[in-house]
């Protein structure tokens, strides 16, 4: 992972769970900068336990993020993913794994999506956030009035970002980690917004 633009690795590997050691497929077109596997699973063992969860992954890319938490026994991942060519590589990761049944992909921008789960009444556990870096400001802004119905009480934000911005969401920060030229942040609804 990192945040300058490079071509990424043809596959990655799940790293924890029911599906450890299946690999995923990284889209070549477009921004798509998958989570490392050390990073997963470090990020992981701090999060704990998952079963039983909702997630969405907002900017999915290879849905590296969602399916490592699907592996791990979280109940249904919501995939949002604008790029048409991504998101049916993102379709042949969940399909390659067995995981249709807890998983559902919108193809559209974060903030149509953001709109569309309001709609319907979508909130959920665990949130990853990981957008090209030069849109993580904007992504803020937008997913900040969002969140009250977005996130269940007690649910959990992962923000990844650049070592340059110190991002919250407005929410208590109650990790924050560089792993080379990324930050991970974890930020937790009811640990006190700001």
């Amino acid at each position: 992972m990192a945040g300058a633009k490079q071509k990424p690795p043809g596959r990655i590997r799940i790293v924890g769970g029911s599906r450890r050691g299946h690999r995923l497929k990284v889209p070549r077109e477009g921004s798509v900068r998958p989570t490392s596997e050390r990073v997963r699973e470090a990020l992981f063992d701090i999060l704990g336990p998952v079963d039983g969860l909702t997630v969405l992954d907002l900017f999915a890319g290879s849905g590296a993020l969602g399916l490592e938490a699907l592996s791990r026994g979280a109940a249904h991942c919501t995939f949002v993913e604008a790029d048409n060519g991504v998101a049916r590589t993102l379709g042949e990761n969940i399909d390659t794994l067995g995981l249709s049944d807890r998983s559902e992909v919108l193809v559209m921008p974060y903030a149509r999506a953001l709109a569309r789960l309001g709609f319907r009444g979508e909130a959920y556990h665990l949130l990853f956030v990981d957008p090209p870096y030069t849109m993580l400001p904007e992504v803020e802004l937008a997913l900040r009035p969002a969140l009250p119905a977005l996130l269940r009480p007690g649910g959990v934000i992962v923000i990844e970002g650049p070592p340059t911005l110190e991002l919250d969401a407005g929410l208590e920060v109650v990790f924050r980690r560089r792993y080379g030229s990324t930050v991970v942040t974890i930020v937790k609804e009811g640990a006190g917004r700001r």
